[in-house]
């Protein structure tokens, strides 16, 4: 038997066995030229666990935490040690809900106060867990008995949820001695892969903080993210408005056909937060909001609500971007495989910007440039602009929060806004619902809609769109003033019938299959919403799935 194995960052390796092995020992033959530990594989273009045996052969793709499906494996294998020593060191009846991500971790509350001692000894315990390396087993339910073990672990919504899928097999169920668990991912086949975390107590509950994509051998350091919490904390008070906190409560409102109050709070909702904000910008005389987040977050249906806000209070708007600002060609950044890097604020001419800004705000005329992307030049003479005191620019752009494109406009005119989706719903205590997600399932049917792409196109540009959101986005949401929370709570409900046929399409042959497939298995437990023409034409929906007034 022939096994092609991929090496992260090595090449290509070809080994032979004349016996069935598991992906783990194929993963101990060539432990030896693995720079970062692998916690998944691909094997021919399937996420596959690494206590997967391989019978015939095959090629077997190493992913390590620089790989995103490969970081959730990691994220949730520590989820089941956490819930295994918190349930060790207080008692079984402790219940563990698993939050949003921040501060670089994953954010837990328990259904109890806990100490500082609390958190130490539940550190402890899963430091002792992680040296016995004790094996973290999958085994598959029936839906019968996969609702009877959720119903005895007192988790009615998971029962709930799995009680209204449709079409679906076996369910995966993971132990690790005395406890056992439903994931929605793959997990590691033991715990001593999981040595590298910490537990921190934060607010009401903790953090399981744990390594970066970005530098899979260490845990960053640590970073107070208040708006973050504060946003995510929204969101949850958006959820309980609306009677869903769970995936099995938005699926029981499309059964009931009671979905157009939904829409109509939902948007509600978003449009009472935008003329908070509008109210807010106008009573602290700001004259220019920045606006920034990462792809697919809405930003210009936002940024247009947001102008018709400041208009209702008496200002005129100025919508900027950046786009026209980029540099010459022969001034042009280039990335690390000598592509012209159109995301990086060094491709910006910032010091143009700037000078522009400020002669608008002084009330002067000003010669706005046109870029073309034809030629890399810019053209002037064509945009002579002048604005009078009582207009508020509006300038959206994934650089508005890096003070180096307004270094020189005072502060105290800035208003800066950073937008993202921030779901309050989760699939059920233990598995919650990435904004990384949420966002890739935006942007796929966007792309599809407005610029032709497959969703294989769009899966394959996601990780350098996702590198220069941590390169370029990321690292700035600290200078905001506010978040807007864009996220729809019943998106996920709307997106599965455009999506489902789409993601369809990409075949086993095609290196995207794996990923497509994650996000068919990740669909499957929402119920199809298909009363979307009652969405009205200005919700952020709109932006990804047609028929927006404004986007």
């Amino acid at each position: 038997m022939k096994v092609t194995v991929d090496i992260p960052s090595v090449g290509s390796r070809e080994l032979f066995y004349d016996h069935n092995v598991s992906v783990e020992g194929v993963l101990n033959d060539v432990s030896s030229e693995l720079k970062y530990p692998v916690f998944l594989c691909k094997l021919d273009n399937v996420y596959r666990g690494l206590s997967h045996e391989v019978h015939h052969d095959c090629r077997i793709e190493l992913l390590d935490l620089r790989n995103s499906a490969a970081w959730a494996t990691y994220q949730n294998s520590l989820i089941l040690i956490f819930i295994k020593a918190v349930h060790d060191t207080l008692n079984k009846d402790v219940r563990i809900d698993v939050g949003n991500s921040f501060n670089k971790g994953t954010y837990v509350k328990l259904n109890r106060d806990v100490s500082e001692e609390d958190v130490r000894a539940i550190e402890k315990r899963m430091k002792e867990l992680v040296e016995w390396n004790l094996p973290i087993k999958k085994e598959h339910m029936s839906k019968k008995q996969a609702i009877n073990l959720a119903y005895s672990l007192r988790q009615k919504e998971t029962a709930e949820l799995l009680k209204s899928i449709t079409g679906i097999g076996d369910i995966e169920i993971y132990s690790l001695a005395d406890e056992f668990q439903i994931f929605c991912t793959l997990l590691v086949p033991s715990t001593g892969y999981c040595g590298i975390f910490e537990l921190v107590k934060y607010a009401k509950g903790l953090l399981i903080r744990y390594p970066h994509p970005s530098d899979p051998l260490v845990i960053p350091e640590y970073e107070d993210q208040k708006l973050l919490y504060q946003a995510f904390q929204e969101a949850d008070k958006w959820g309980d408005l609306l009677g869903i906190q769970y995936v099995s409560d938005l699926n029981k409102r499309i059964l009931n056909k009671s979905t157009k109050e939904m829409y109509q709070l939902q948007e509600a909702l978003h449009e009472k937060k935008i003329s908070d904000l509008a109210d807010d910008i106008c009573s602290h005389k700001k004259r220019v909001v920045l606006i920034c987040g990462p792809s697919s977050s809405g930003k210009t249906t936002f940024a247009k609500r947001l102008c018709i806000q400041l208009k209702v209070n008496g200002h005129k708007t100025m919508y900027m971007g950046t786009d026209d600002y980029f540099v010459e060609d022969d001034q042009a950044p280039y990335d690390e495989n000598g592509e012209r890097d159109y995301e990086s604020i060094r491709a910006i001419d910032t010091h143009l910007f700037v000078d522009n800004v400020k002669d608008l705000l002084d009330g002067k005329e000003t010669d706005l440039p046109t870029y073309s992307f034809t030629t890399h030049t810019k053209s002037f003479g064509d945009r002579l602009t002048k604005i009078d005191q009582n207009t508020i620019l509006v300038i959206e752009g994934i650089h508005a929060l890096n003070r180096q494109l307004t270094d020189g406009i005072p502060e105290e005119m800035k208003y800066k806004i950073y937008i993202s989706p921030f779901t309050p719903i989760s699939i059920d205590h233990h598995n919650r619902i990435s904004a990384t997600d949420c966002r890739l399932l935006r942007r796929m049917i966007r792309d599809h809609k407005f610029r032709n792409w497959s969703c294989a196109e769009t899966i394959n540009a996601w990780p350098k769109v996702r590198n220069g959101e941590d390169n370029n986005i990321f690292p700035f949401h600290h200078e905001a003033d506010v978040f807007f929370n864009s996220n729809c709570i019943y998106e996920f409900a709307v997106i599965k019938k455009y999506l489902e046929p789409l993601l369809a399409l990409i075949t086993r042959q095609q290196p995207e299959y794996a990923e497509a497939q994650r996000l068919l298995g990740f669909l499957k437990y929402f119920d199809a919403a298909d009363d979307d023409d009652i969405i009205v034409n200005t919700s952020i929906i709109r932006e990804f799935i047609g028929g927006s007034a404004i986007a």
